[in-house]
């Protein structure tokens, strides 16, 4: 872990303007040396926790540490941390090093020193050598990476990133989420990182709060959240699932028996009661095979879309329309075909039904 980074720890957090309130009674602790995303749709409060932490923003009401101060009441310029925006943010008349050595040459850092660090900044992104080009002259994930290095080269305790990758193409954003990714772990940083992009959250992050209408729906490792999301929306926001009625017919220690249209599976109960309740399965979970004589849940493939390493299929059934994921591209099922439905025996999760 890096000897400067830090822990944030939220305790009770609002954030209001007049009537409105974006941030409502938020707390949460992100230990030192890991990559926390806060996620969710746009308007959920992720970017205002955000500016929080960096001082952007003031606290109405609650706490903020940023390791063992309180910096509650801090502005921005008394606060460790670095933020890497999602326009980049770099000065076009300067060139890469220049834009690079710039924070440290407003904090008096000698001039020999604060060109060396930046210097060491570009190597740590894989830009040695790029340092007296001018941004025009660089793509534009080459652009984020003078932007990380910019940031990174003022050490601070915490790494803030605000969407990143959302200027960039989806091949580039997959590169440099990994590169982002790899030197935040290769150094140890605490980075806290927004974005509304489900699979970015979920490649790049140690835990993932999830965001929605101003407080937090959920906070869990990646894994957690897919696999086991707290409720509807979690279920829905995270990956795509297919929400389904089911019915609780009885527990069983730590699991209920439940009916999902006329098929029974034991699932973990969830703290839920017997009655209806909502099954969320994920579509690589629906398994699609030819109808015989013995099946329990029958439907009808009314699209199906080629991607390339997978299929796509909607499925008409009685459970309603299911999204279905199938990576045997070989044998393509054809529109109109009747099909048994099949569940596999991980991605079926009982979730609460809340709105």
């Amino acid at each position: 872990m890096s000897a400067r980074a830090a822990s944030v720890r939220f305790e009770g957090v609002y954030k209001r303007y007049g009537p409105v309130t974006a941030v409502r009674d938020v707390s949460f602790t992100i230990e030192a040396g890991t990559l926390v995303t806060l996620l969710g749709p746009s308007g959920c409060g992720k970017t205002t926790t955000l500016r929080l932490i960096a001082g952007l923003e003031m606290a109405s009401e609650g706490r903020i540490f940023i390791g063992d101060e309180e910096v509650t009441a801090l502005p921005v310029t008394a606060r460790d941390v670095s933020m890497v925006f999602q326009s980049y943010a770099l000065f076009p008349h300067m060139t890469v090093l220049e834009n690079v050595r710039y924070g440290l040459a407003v904090s008096r850092v000698p001039k020999a020193e604060s060109l060396a660090r930046a210097e060491r900044g570009l190597e740590m992104v894989g830009l040695a050598g790029y340092g007296k080009r001018l941004p025009s002259e660089l793509s534009g994930g080459q652009q984020q990476r003078v932007a990380v290095a910019r940031a990174l080269v003022l050490e601070p305790a915490v790494l803030l990133f605000d969407e990143p990758l959302s200027n960039l193409d989806a091949k580039l954003r997959r590169q440099v989420r990994e590169d982002i990714r790899e030197l935040q772990h290769s150094l140890g940083l605490t980075a806290v990182y927004v974005t509304h992009d489900q699979q970015e959250a979920l490649a790049v992050s140690d835990r993932i709060i999830v965001m929605n209408q101003a407080v937090i729906a959920q906070d869990g490792s990646p894994r957690e959240l897919y696999e086991q999301p707290a409720d509807r929306f979690v279920a829905d926001f995270i990956g795509d699932a297919n929400l389904v009625e089911g019915r609780i017919e009885r527990l069983d220690g730590e699991t209920a028996v439940v009916d999902i249209g006329g098929t029974r599976r034991s699932l973990p109960h969830r703290g839920l009661e017997p009655g209806p309740t909502l099954v969320a399965l994920r579509p690589e979970s629906v398994r699609l095979r030819p109808v015989s004589g013995d099946d329990g849940l029958r439907g009808r493939v009314v699209k199906a879309t080629y991607l390339g390493s997978h299929l796509e299929y909607t499925v008409e059934s009685p459970l309603g329309d299911l999204f279905v994921v199938d990576p045997r591209v070989e044998a393509p099922i054809a529109r109109g075909t009747d099909v048994a439905i099949e569940l596999a025996a991980h991605g079926v999760t009982l979730v609460r039904d809340t709105a």
